[in-house]
């Protein structure tokens, strides 16, 4: 079973490595990195959303406040010291809540600038990411072009490699029916083959014609070369030749095919 294992894993490693392609892994890698930085800017703007809230509640405690104070002093310059108590009461009851507003508002706003700050970083290093996966893409889609013009040059690329076996085969198969002719012609002229269409078929007759023609004309040609040669008159070798070919028997012609 581990066996196994190791073998299902070691082709599936090798079926996703021929599938991947680090264009897309990058493009991948970037559009995470951006849903990131995403949510980093709306941690930011929910911050700084809760810290405007307290803001406006603390305006609004500081205003009820000082009317407090107001209505105490009022109060007071009227005799009324038991109005004027109450009122300083609730204006001590809304401190304490404005100092614990304040409190939080404070922490608000550094939590703010602390994200702001690492949505600054982080949009700087989604940049730089960006700058540098465009390079690698281009990069790879280059030495990918070069690659592929190389193997087609060399004749190892898959498509060329097709391309040239059918060249080979044609060329291949065009040799063959050149040398099927030529044998055919050379069975046909010695008579080994009959021709069918009874074109190019000479009778025994005809062929012994020819041969005894084609000897003569060797002899005639013979005789004059001799004539040359020993300054004599050429016109009375052709006829002395004539002469012994005369005395010669006639050829035995055989009429039967």
């Amino acid at each position: 079973m581990k066996r196994m294992g190791l073998i299902f894993r070691s082709k599936a490693n090798k079926a996703l490595d021929r599938a991947e392609d680090p264009r897309e892994t990058l493009d991948y890698s970037y559009q995470k990195q951006l849903e990131l930085l995403q949510k980093v800017r709306r941690g930011v703007a929910d911050v700084a959303t809760s810290r405007k809230r307290l803001e406006l509640q603390l305006t609004q405690l500081q205003q009820q406040s000082s009317k407090y104070e107001d209505q105490g002093r009022k109060a007071l310059s009227l005799g009324r010291e038991d109005l004027a108590r109450e009122a300083l009461s609730r204006k001590a009851n809304l401190q304490s809540q404005i100092t614990d507003l304040e409190t939080q508002y404070q922490a608000l706003q550094a939590e703010e600038e602390k994200l702001t700050l690492a949505s600054q970083r982080l949009q700087a290093k989604v940049d730089a990411f960006r700058t540098k996966k465009e390079t690698i893409k281009a990069t790879y889609t280059a030495a990918q072009a070069q690659t592929r013009i190389a193997e087609s040059f060399s004749g190892i690329s898959e498509e060329m490699g097709d391309v040239g076996l059918a060249i080979q085969r044609a060329e291949d198969k065009t040799a063959q029916m050149q040398a099927r002719a030529g044998a055919i012609d050379e069975l046909l002229a010695s008579g080994a083959l009959d021709d069918a269409s009874g074109l190019g078929r000479k009778d025994d007759i005809e062929a012994e014609l020819e041969r005894v023609a084609g000897g003569s004309d060797v002899e005639l040609e013979l005789a004059r070369m001799k004539a040359e040669l020993t300054g004599g008159t050429p016109a009375s070798q052709p006829h002395a030749i004539e002469q012994g070919k005369n005395d010669t028997p006639p050829p035995t012609i055989n009429y039967q095919k």
